[in-house]
Order: structure tokens, then sequence, then C-alpha cells
């Protein structure tokens, strides 16, 4: 996929390079706006699974796909694909909230997925946090709040047209 700009930023994929800034921005939003709605041990496995080198290495082998959104340099957003059609990982530095910067990055990632990779879904786990946020970009919820290893989802899903 080339790069696309959308407002004053960029998106596209990722450079291995991106792989350290996007996990920091990544760590900080999640704190500030998920950590909240988590235990103690669903942060702790947040962070393990950010920080775990099976999926730095997945991510150099292709496996796990992140598309970002740059802004004079900076990872101002990123969201990651996984087992085939699943949004993994989606978040926006809080500095670009409500600027069409996470719409953005699922419009790249379902535009790949539809006419790349032949997918007719899009498949999430929501944080409470976002769940209105993907409900709005058309995603449905398929299963009710779950939590798991103290991680709460609601598993949502669109259909790619």
């Amino acid at each position: 996929m080339d790069a696309r700009s959308a407002g004053t930023y960029q998106i596209r994929w990722a450079h291995d390079t991106e792989w350290a800034p996007a996990m920091k921005m990544i760590w900080r939003t999640f704190l500030k706006f998920e950590g909240k709605d988590y235990t103690r041990e669903g942060i702790q496995n947040f962070f393990d699974f950010i920080t775990d080198d099976e999926l730095y290495t997945a991510f150099l082998r292709g496996s796990y796909q992140m598309m970002v959104a740059v802004e004079g340099g900076r990872i101002i957003g990123a969201g990651t694909i996984r087992g085939g059609n699943q949004l993994s990982l989606l978040f926006v530095d809080e500095d670009y909230h409500h600027r069409g910067v996470g719409r953005a990055i699922i419009n790249g990632l379902s535009r790949y997925l539809r006419e790349e990779a032949g997918e007719r879904r899009m498949s999430l786990k929501a944080a409470p946090y976002a769940v209105d946020f993907y409900r709005k970009l058309g995603f449905r919820a398929v299963k009710p709040e779950m939590e798991y290893s103290g991680i709460r989802v609601t598993e949502m899903e669109k259909v790619l047209f």
C-alpha cells in the first residue's frame, strides 16, 4: 500500500525503526485512557504483550503488520493486523484524538484487507473506552463484554465492502 496523506499527517506501513516509538505511544495512551478499566493483572498483561520480543519478531517477519500515522516524523497513531483479519492495538496519541487519525488508520487497514488480502470482514476486541468509537465506524458487537487475564473486551466485527 502506498503512503496516503490525511490532513497534516501521513498514513502508511510502519518502518522497522518505528516499532519502539509506536509501542511507547501505545503504552502512554493505554495508561491514560484504558488502564483505569483494567485490573493490575490486566495492565501487566497488556505491557507484557506490547514488550514481547516474539511480537516484535512477528512484525519484522511481516506476520504482525503495523500501519502508522506520522506527522513531522512523530508517530501519532498506530494499528496492527494479526491472524488474517483481526485489528489489534489501534491507538492514537491523545493530542490527536478527534482529528480522524483512528478512522484513517482503520480505513487504510480495511482497504488492505479487502483489496490485497481478500478478507471480507475485520474483527477486533474492543476495550470499554473504544466500543462507541468502533460502533460509529460500522462495527457491531458479536459477543457481550468479557474479561480474561484482567483485560475487558467486547468482540466486534465489520463487513468490508
